[in-house]
This record gives structure tokens, C-alpha cells and sequence, in this order.
């Protein structure tokens, strides 16, 4: 298969989650600003860091508040990684590869661009918030829902998957550490009732709320919410659920291609570290600093996966 088609699909899924995961991560702000009495605009600050576009809002935006970090989020044309650009640039990678996707997954995908722009293409509201983020998810789902039930199970099947688990991963660690940019410092709150509704927003923001209360008691305690979100491998945005596809999928590859590559044992490594590692380690070391490196090893298999599989050749 030819370098570029498996980038087109890599990054076409990859887009798909991140529109859905900026969409998420804006609800995990929106939430736990709700909870803090207190709140200021800049706690969007820490939204943003989270999302890695704090520089960048910088560079084009003067005053920060919380509408305007939402517009930046949700709909500016000059953020690469807001939900409008991603939504646009999966549809582009998509009609780049248009003839290896089978019909119900480019018309989904299509259709979601069509309703996602009509949609974004005003300021939204605040009354506006939870629907529109309701719609993103339900959008990203169908998209997803009409690939995985179309779709052979073959190498595009493959890179596409990938794609979808090292976003999702990007996304949980990110999400995580909302929590420590923008409330951690409150270290009066912790343990209390207060900080509780904190965390169960985070479990909200990745559809976990309910999963949750069957692993684990009813209080929200972090211990518990670092383990189910980081290394509990039935939860399927947990960072050792998507490393086990992950590592099952480049196994396919390597297969069906005759050859391991660097990437492979960067993800043999990072999978093996959440399948050995347990929370307290974590917590006694620091989530931030777990998280922060997580995402640093993230964004290097991704890296490795580019310049393996010849993304741009």
C-alpha cells in the first residue's frame, strides 16, 4: 500500500478523534468551571495548556477569556486543532482516499462536515454548549460506527486504528491533566465535596461516569480515577486499552509486511509500563509528571510510525 493512503487514513481518523476530543475537553472545562464559586477566566488557561495550544492562542488573541478560548477551541479557522480545522482536515485526508473507503464511511464522514460547519459557524452560546457538544460526539460515533461495520479488517483497517487509539491516548492523559493545570493548586479543596464533583466532571468529559461505579466505590476518590483512566484495561479510553490495540494492530501489520520496526517496540514498551505499573507509584512520583512523559512517548510513536511506514512518500 502506497505511504501516502496509509497517512490519508492514519490522519483521517486521527482528526475524527481529535474533533471529538476537543470537543470533550472544552466539556471538562465548562464543568468543573461550574463548580468553583470562585472561578476566574483564567482558568480556560489551563484548558488550553492542556490542549497544547496555549503558545498559539497567545500569538493571535489578546485578553484571555473564557468565550473567547471556547471560540479558539471550537471554531477558529487559525487553530489547526480546533474542532472546526479537524473536522475539515479529516475530510480532506478522506477525499484523498476516497476509493479505500467503502461508501457508508465517506458519506458519513462528509455528512458530519456538512452539519459540523452549519453548526460552528457562528460564536456559540453558552446555552448552545451542551448540544453542540452532544452533536460532535454523536457525529465522530457515526463515522466510526459506519467503518467499523463496512470496512475489511485489513493493513487500511489497521492504520486507521492506530491513528484513532494514539489520539484517544492523547486525549485521556490530556483530559487528566485539566485537573492538575486548573484545580490542583486548590489544595484546600482536596477530599472534599468540592473537589469530588471535580473529579466526576473528569469522568463525564470521557464517558466514564457510570463505568466507573462498577469498578469502584461511589466516592470519587483519585487513586481510583488515575487507575481506571490510566490502567484499567477494560475501560476503552483508558491509556492501557488503547496500547493494547494499539500494539494488536501494528502486530497485524508486521505480519502482514514481514518486518518489525522501531515503532514496534516503543509501543511493546509503553504497554508493558502501564500493564506493570501500579496507581500509588504513579501518585507518589506525580500524575503530572507520569502524564506529561506519557505524552512525550505518545507523540514519538507517532513519529516513528510516520517515518516507518513512509506517511510521505
Amino acid at each position: 500500500m502506497l505511504g501516502r493512503t496509509a497517512n490519508g487514513l492514519y490522519w483521517m481518523f486521527r482528526y475524527i478523534e481529535r474533533a471529538e476530543n476537543i470537543a470533550r475537553l472544552v466539556d471538562a472545562g465548562l464543568r468543573m468551571s461550574l463548580t468553583r464559586s470562585d472561578a476566574v477566566e483564567d482558568d480556560w488557561d489551563g484548558v488550553l495548556q492542556s490542549a497544547g495550544v496555549r503558545d498559539a492562542y497567545d500569538e493571535g488573541h489578546g485578553q484571555l477569556t473564557g468565550a473567547n478560548a471556547i471560540d479558539y477551541l471550537m471554531r477558529d479557522g487559525s487553530n489547526p486543532s480546533s474542532v472546526l480545522s479537524c473536522i475539515e482536515f479529516a475530510r480532506n485526508n478522506a477525499r484523498m482516499v476516497r476509493t479505500a473507503l467503502t461508501r457508508e464511511t465517506w458519506e458519513a464522514t462528509n455528512e458530519c462536515w456538512i452539519d459540523l460547519r452549519a453548526l460552528l459557524d457562528k460564536p456559540l452560546k453558552p446555552a448552545e454548549m451542551p448540544e453542540t457538544i452532544d452533536t460532535i460526539k454523536r457525529r465522530a460515533g457515526l463515522i466510526r460506527g459506519a467503518f467499523h461495520g463496512s470496512m475489511l479488517r485489513n493493513e487500511l483497517y489497521n492504520f486507521a486504528r492506530i491513528g484513532t487509539f494514539i489520539e484517544r491516548a492523547d486525549n485521556t492523559s490530556r483530559i487528566l491533566d485539566v485537573k492538575y493545570y486548573v484545580l490542583l493548586p486548590s489544595v484546600s479543596a482536596v477530599g472534599s465535596s468540592l473537589d469530588n464533583v471535580q473529579w466526576e466532571s473528569i469522568l463525564r468529559s470521557v464517558s466514564a461516569h457510570r463505568s466507573y461505579s462498577w469498578v469502584y466505590e461511589p466516592d470519587y476518590r483519585p487513586a481510583n480515577i488515575a487507575d481506571f483512566l490510566i490502567l484499567n484495561g477494560q475501560m476503552p479510553r483508558s491509556l492501557a486499552y488503547c496500547y493494547e490495540k494499539i500494539v494488536a494492530n501494528l502486530g497485524y501489520l508486521s505480519r502482514q509486511y514481514g518486518e518489525r520496526l522501531a515503532a514496534h517496540d516503543t509501543a511493546d514498551a509503553i504497554l508493558a509500563t502501564l500493564q506493570n505499573g501500579n496507581v500509588k507509584d504513579i501518585m507518589d512520583k506525580g500524575l503530572h509528571e507520569f502524564l506529561d512523559d506519557f505524552v512525550s512517548q505518545n507523540n514519538r510513536l507517532g513519529a516513528e510510525i510516520s517515518n516507518g511506514y513512509r506517511f510521505n512518500e
